[in-house]
C-alpha cells in the first residue's frame, strides 16, 4: 500500500488532469460559439450591403479569409 504522501500526490495528479480536460472542453465550446457569432455577423453585414472587401477592411483581414469564414459551417 502506498504511503499517505503518494496517495495524496496520485489524487492531485488525477484532479489536475480532470481539471485540464474540463477546461479544454470549455475552450473548444467557447471557440465554436465565437466562430459562429463572427460568421453570423459577417452574413448580416453582407445582407446590409457590405462587400467582402469592405468587411475585410473593417477588421484587417484579407477578403479571401472573410470568404472562407462565411463558407464555414
Amino acid at each position: 500500500m502506498a504511503n499517505p504522501a503518494e496517495q495524496k500526490a496520485r489524487r492531485e495528479v488525477r484532479r489536475a488532469q480532470a481539471d485540464f480536460e474540463r477546461d479544454q472542453k470549455q475552450l473548444r465550446e467557447a471557440r465554436a460559439k465565437s466562430r459562429a457569432k463572427r460568421r453570423a455577423t459577417f452574413e448580416r453585414a453582407q445582407k446590409a450591403g457590405l462587400s467582402l472587401r469592405e468587411i475585410a477592411a473593417e477588421i484587417g483581414l484579407h477578403p479571401t479569409r472573410v470568404r472562407e469564414i462565411l463558407r464555414e459551417k
